[in-house]
């Protein structure tokens, strides 16, 4: 028991120490250089034998031929390839306490950002598989449910350095089955609304309907303060406030749905009300009502090939992902799970077998079009000069059945590394 007990105080020594010297390394010379590798910008095409030199957490030079001063930490990528860090658009990780308050059919004032926990190990599961930043979505349990957080995996760091700075705020709401069947099944306890689909879309035309007054009610109170007048404030009510944002597009809506029909009934509520949808997620009918997606503006963040595990989803098909990008649509496939999480890249290829996209455009659904969907793209989504370094370190291809990821950096920072991990495990097992 001692020698075990050792042994791991040894590993936690090694880990320490690697951390220590590698963060001493980095704000010496605050310069790394990624060389000799097959980067693939995603925004500029391929670059073989290429290299990036990350400057202060951010993308300084990319090419052929750069050079780099003495001082510079060196991480030699001959025979692998470097991407974007993975962008996951719809997750559930790291979440404490249960990702639903399911009490209400609308709590857009609850926020999922409060709950966050920065230890689950599922952070590090998906570094170990190049994904960089969720969309950490609230359940689907309400019609108009919590705020996301979209948060960066700084494994180990304190909870408050994993959110994303200056992401946009986002909210979920929820279509069809799942906020139907959230009524409890006690025969006892009162059944809330609503229990059928013309029953959701009266809770969004109600509750935006109520957005409006309140905003009247703020704006009648400001004229009158204009006016040099000493009138009453209105009473502050946080849920209306944040439907309010919703109205001035100052929230982006990510909406649960699987059906054509229900689809083009929130379409038609956002442009009745003013609002626009960021993404529709799952959308695995998005195929049949492209043309209208595409029209909306909204992204579509989808599966690869999940289909025909409940009834709403009986006419998903593995083609979706393609047939919706083809016909303007941008679009991400996403996990909805801690276990494909670490697996998207492998999901990304899938949309090339099935629907016929190019490379690119597959590395796309997992880096840049979620970044634009979350309005992060001006920061991290492709290789490009003064993006953050947010990269992902492959063995071979990404698309590859035999690749592995050996490396994630966030802001040029190693977060995770394959080969520390192996020395750390070995000295554990033995």
């Amino acid at each position: 028991m001692m020698i075990k007990l050792h042994r791991i105080a040894i590993v936690i020594l090694i880990l320490c120490g690697f951390i220590i010297i590698s963060k001493a390394q980095t704000q010496k010379s605050r310069e790394i250089l990624i060389k000799n590798a097959t980067i693939l910008t995603i925004s500029n095409g391929t670059i073989k034998n290429g290299s990036i030199l990350i400057r202060d957490g951010r993308i300084a030079e990319v090419g052929a031929n750069v050079t780099a001063s003495p001082d510079t930490k060196v991480i030699d990528a001959t025979g692998k390839y470097v991407m974007p860090g993975i962008i996951d658009c719809h997750s559930h990780t790291a979440i404490e306490g249960g990702i639903n308050e399911s009490t209400s059919p609308v709590t857009p004032q609850v926020r999922i950002g409060d709950v966050i926990r920065h230890d689950d190990i599922n952070i590090y599961r998906a570094l170990a598989g190049g994904v960089t930043t969720l969309n950490i979505l609230h359940g689907s349990a309400n019609v108009i449910g919590g705020q996301n957080a979209v948060i960066k995996l700084k494994w180990g760091k304190p909870v408050e350095e994993l959110f994303f700075p200056g992401a946009p705020r986002g909210i979920k709401f929820a279509l069809g089955e799942n906020p139907k069947r959230s009524n409890t099944s006690n025969p006892q306890a009162q059944r809330r609304f609503p229990n059928t689909r013309m029953g959701i879309e009266m809770v969004l035309r109600q509750a935006f309907t109520e957005a409006q007054l309140y905003m009247r009610e703020w704006e009648d109170y400001e004229g009158k303060l204009a006016r040099g007048e000493n009138p009453l404030p209105p009473r502050r009510d946080l849920k209306l406030e944040t439907l309010a944002d919703i109205l001035r597009g100052k929230i982006r809506v990510h909406a649960h749905c699987y059906r054509a029909d229900e689809i083009v009934m929130l379409l038609k509520v956002a442009d009745d009300f003013g609002f626009k949808i960021a993404t529709l997620q799952h959308v695995l009918e998005g195929y049949k009502v492209a043309k209208e997606i595409a029209a909306h503006g909204a992204g579509a963040s989808t599966f690869a090939d999940n289909w025909a595990y409940k009834m709403e989803a009986y006419d998903a098909i593995p083609h979706n992902a393609a047939l919706m990008a083809k016909r303007g649509v941008r679009v991400s496939i996403n996990s909805d799970s801690n276990e494909r999480a670490r697996r998207l890249y492998q999901e990304a290829a899938k949309a090339m077998k099935y629907g016929g996209l190019s490379e690119e455009e597959a590395l796309k659904t997992i880096t840049l079009n979620p970044a634009w969907q979350l309005g992060i793209d001006n920061r991290v989504g492709s290789i490009e000069v003064g993006k953050d370094a947010d990269l992902a370190i492959f063995s071979a291809h990404p698309f590859s059945a035999y690749t592995m990821v050996e490396m994630t950096l966030i802001e040029g920072e190693v977060y995770f590394d394959r080969n520390a991990a192996k020395v750390a495990s070995k000295i554990t097992a033995e």
